[in-house]
């Protein structure tokens, strides 16, 4: 039996919001993608002239444009990945056994970095790793050496700023989702004798396996458009150790003045997150 077509009327509430999402979102993204394709300069020339592929050409085959590729997927994988992803599980798990008043304190220390604003979280971040900072004053009474964190080791240093900042979402996903495993299966599964790690592997991580997909992705895609954090604390540097793809985009684009260039690498960035995307969503559908 075929279904009746819905009456035109019936879809003049949602012309509205439909052609503001034209407006402002379609449109730019349409701009972005031709100028992509032009030789646009911010200073100079002010003609545009289509170069075709020749800007992505350029990105391939600039050792800068490459470094910054895998320092992103270092930052991603150590801060996102690793870090926001195993530190959020660890806390959620932790405060579901805790009492109920280390919960409320934990929780609200750990949102309360999630809730600052990237500069000022970034600033504060400055302020612990830099050489006269408070990580070294912590190692110096520790009779430990110290060592300037932001020249030295700048790419786990903005790596551990983002697991610091970004942990809090995390922590708040997976205490969802371990809420909502049964207490009687893991009581059952510890009555048989299984320790808690194998708990943890056969019955807590494959309950929870969706929720894990879910974080990671977002997680992923909210890590490689990290912009604020790195430029506060490092600009990129020392030299390009800790250059990011947003971070050489910008320097491109508004440093150099290549508009057209610096908006070709932010397509090839914006296709980086729909790989991570699509290669998650996979995963996810096997795993139902």
């Amino acid at each position: 039996m075929s279904s009746t077509p819905r009456p035109v009327w019936r879809w003049l509430p949602l012309t509205p919001a439909t052609l503001l999402l034209l407006l402002f979102l379609a449109g730019p993204i349409g701009y972005c993608v031709w100028i992509a394709f032009t030789n646009t300069q911010l200073t100079g020339s002010s003609t545009s002239d289509f170069v075709g592929l020749d800007n992505f050409r350029r990105a391939f085959s600039d050792d800068d444009f490459r470094n910054a590729v895998w320092l992103t997927l270092v930052f991603t994988f150590v801060s996102a990945v690793v870090g926001q992803n195993t530190l959020g599980l660890a806390l959620a798990g932790l405060m579901r056994a805790a009492s109920r008043p280390a919960r409320t304190v934990t929780g609200a220390l750990v949102i309360c970095a999630w809730v600052l604003p990237e500069i000022v979280a970034a600033f504060l971040l400055y302020a612990f790793f830099r050489r006269e900072g408070t990580l070294n004053a912590v190692l110096d009474w520790l009779h430990l050496p110290g060592q300037n964190w932001l020249f030295t080791l700048p790419i786990l240093a903005v790596s551990f700023a983002n697991v610091w900042r970004g942990t809090a979402f995390s922590m708040l996903i997976y205490s969802a989702a371990l809420s909502e495993i049964p207490k009687e299966i893991n009581e059952a599964a510890a009555v048989d004798g299984a320790s808690g790690l194998r708990r943890l592997r056969h019955i807590t991580l494959p309950m929870i396996s969706r929720s894990i997909g879910t974080n990671l992705m977002l997680n992923t895609l909210s890590t490689l458009s990290v912009f604020g954090l790195i430029w506060a604390m490092t600009r990129g540097g020392p030299g390009n150790r800790s250059q990011t793809l947003p971070v050489f985009m910008y320097d491109q684009a508004f440093t150099n003045s290549l508009i057209g260039y610096g908006t070709a690498v932010a397509l090839l960035l914006l296709l980086v997150g729909a790989l991570f995307s699509v290669v998650y969503l996979r995963l996810m559908k096997v795993e139902v």
